[in-house]
């Protein structure tokens, strides 16, 4: 724990090394009066770099953003024409089918062997 200490003390020295380094070449360009100055707009500028957190919206607040990014997300959707949307159903409807028999063959074939297996029948 020490040691993470000593790695955020050392970033923190070397961004505030930075600041001042800075500063000082605004005032050796001319851009600043004097290096209070040119330090003030560093933490000012820092400052303003930092997000705001927006208050929580209540419930129905939440609901109401939810509700328009689902709108949102539904005008960036690119839609099927008809005739694609008419060709995936008939595709759907047919793999539906085939494999509809497939789990019934394979059932009547479990079905067969236990029966034939154990002498049951059901």
């Amino acid at each position: 724990m020490a040691n993470k200490d000593r790695n955020k003390r050392s970033a923190r020295k070397a961004r505030a090394e930075g600041r001042v380094q800075r500063a000082e070449a605004q005032v050796a360009s001319g851009a600043a009066p004097d290096i209070e100055t040119a330090l003030a707009k560093a933490e000012a500028a820092k400052d303003a770099g930092k997000p705001v957190s927006p208050k929580k919206a209540g419930f129905f607040g939440r609901i109401k953003n939810y509700l328009l990014d689902v709108r949102t997300e539904l005008k960036r959707v690119t839609w099927p024409s008809a005739g694609e949307r008419n060709s995936y159903t008939v595709a759907v409807v047919i793999m539906l089918a085939i494999f509809g028999v497939v789990i019934w063959a394979v059932d009547t074939g479990i079905v067969a062997l236990l029966v034939g297996f154990t002498g049951l029948r059901g």
